[in-house]
């Protein structure tokens, strides 16, 4: 097997691994909440500041951008989900079937996408033009680690005994 990094090799590998880490945690949250005698969802509309995303908002948009990423790497279009998950299950659901979409691309899905044109349009920042390596280095991996990270502090600041193997999971 080559060792070359492809654009597949730095992608689906490495955003599965983000969300069954992510999937990870929020199994540590729900059974967290349970032992404490708590509805578990409570934790879903957790926020670690007033002005920002809950939980349940930040595993949405976490598996929003790798299926979204993938989809515009290979050119083709994404499953779409309505965002109204409002327990455990159901975010075990969603992320789920986004790692079972990311486990139908192969290498020839995603051969040449790094020079592939990727443009999004953003609330904030307008219209944002990448080549598919700098939409894949820049924007992608970034803002999935991002909202992993920000749901993992979120369950860690609601109490939920989680350390660092746990975000990095059992491959590390």
């Amino acid at each position: 097997m080559s060792t070359a990094l492809t654009m597949h090799r730095a992608s689906v590998p490495v955003l599965l691994r983000a969300l069954n880490n992510l999937r990870h945690v929020l199994e540590k949250g729900e059974a967290h909440a349970r032992e404490k005698g708590y509805e578990p969802a409570i934790l879903l509309q957790s926020r670690l500041a007033p002005d920002m995303l809950p939980l349940v908002r930040q595993v949405q948009i976490a598996t929003d951008t790798a299926k979204f990423a993938v989809a515009r790497l290979s050119a083709t279009e994404s499953p779409r989900f309505d965002d109204v998950e409002t327990t455990f299950d159901e975010l075990y659901a969603r992320l789920d079937a986004v790692s079972d979409y990311l486990r139908t691309f192969d290498e020839a899905a995603l051969q040449g996408s790094e020079d592939r044109t990727i443009t999004l349009t953003t609330r904030t920042r307008g219209e944002l033009v990448f080549d598919g390596l700098g939409y894949l280095f820049g924007f992608v991996l970034p803002n999935v680690f991002f909202h992993v990270t920000t749901a993992y502090a979120i369950l860690r600041h609601n109490g939920v005994a989680l350390g660092k193997l746990d975000y990095l999971g059992p491959d590390a």
